[in-house]
């Protein structure tokens, strides 16, 4: 469950909802300072507070402006000179921080990217990454690459077969995410700009009949997604095999001390049954 409000903290809001994390301040607190992905996290969530603090100052830029402007829409704002000159300086004020929030929210989406190509993928991605290694020549040299390494398109492949995987856009900024409509409240374990590249390459299928802030946008198989996925499926195993094959046998050494222990064991039975 999202903690923060978009309204209120847009940048918290953000980082919540892609990362799905509920305390967006501890981020950084379960990686080794000074190690990459620490320094990552932190611009994260520094980048997250930066993008709030626009926002506040953007807020509250609007509502002097609105106090301001309401009087001149009623036809009450007297010719004063004064009057004049701080209406003629309030709204250049509010584009210019209008302009510094639309770069802070720049710095946050790289902030983001940033830290999610550095976050080691599941336990089983070093055991699968050769099997897509070929798959994954055909697409070598987009920008976009990192989206799918590892195992992040067999795990979106999967996500969006089970159902219920929705993509979504914020109604405030623009950033996007996913949800499960399965599991409310649970952020699915597949990035945006996966399906992204997946639905540009054919693989899923985003219906986009569907409100992009609610409910979200259903995402399916394409027929060449359901090929992809049984292939990367029964890809796995094989490589699995292939590096059970490679591996080198256990020396001499190792043979007899792993064989010492059960023989002295038996002689030692052996004797104390005597």
């Amino acid at each position: 469950m999202n903690p923060y409000d978009p309204n209120e903290e847009p940048g918290l809001h953000l980082v919540a909802e892609t990362l799905g994390v509920s305390e967006v301040t501890t981020l950084n607190t379960t990686y080794r300072p000074g190690s990459p992905l620490y320094r990552a996290a932190t611009g994260v969530i520094g980048a997250a507070y930066e993008l709030d603090a626009r926002h506040d100052q953007v807020t509250g830029a609007a509502k002097e402006a609105l106090r301001l402007l309401g009087p001149v829409g009623d036809g009450k704002l007297s010719g004063a000179r004064v009057s004049y000159a701080i209406l003629r300086s309030s709204i250049p004020k509010l584009g210019d921080l209008i302009a510094q929030q639309d770069r802070a929210y720049g710095r946050l989406v790289e902030a983001v990217s940033a830290y999610r190509r550095l976050l080691p993928e599941a336990g089983t991605e070093r055991s699968t990454v050769k099997a897509r290694e070929a798959d994954q020549e055909q697409d070598a040299g987009r920008d976009d690459d990192w989206a799918i390494a590892g195992d992040r398109r067999l795990r979106a492949l999967e996500a969006a077969e089970a159902g219920g995987l929705r993509f979504h856009e914020s109604a405030l900024y623009g950033y996007a995410y996913l949800s499960d409509s399965r599991r409310p409240g649970t952020a699915p374990q597949v990035w945006p700009e996966t399906v992204q590249r997946l639905v540009a390459d054919g693989l899923l299928h985003q219906n986009t009949s569907e409100s992009l802030y609610r409910p979200g946008q259903l995402l399916s198989l394409t027929p060449r997604g359901e090929v992809a996925l049984r292939e990367a499926r029964t890809a796995a195993p094989r490589v699995n095999a292939a590096l059970i094959r490679s591996s080198p046998p256990a020396g001499p050494g190792l043979v007899a001390d792993s064989t010492a222990a059960p023989v002295a064991g038996t002689a030692d039975t052996v004797s104390r049954s005597r």
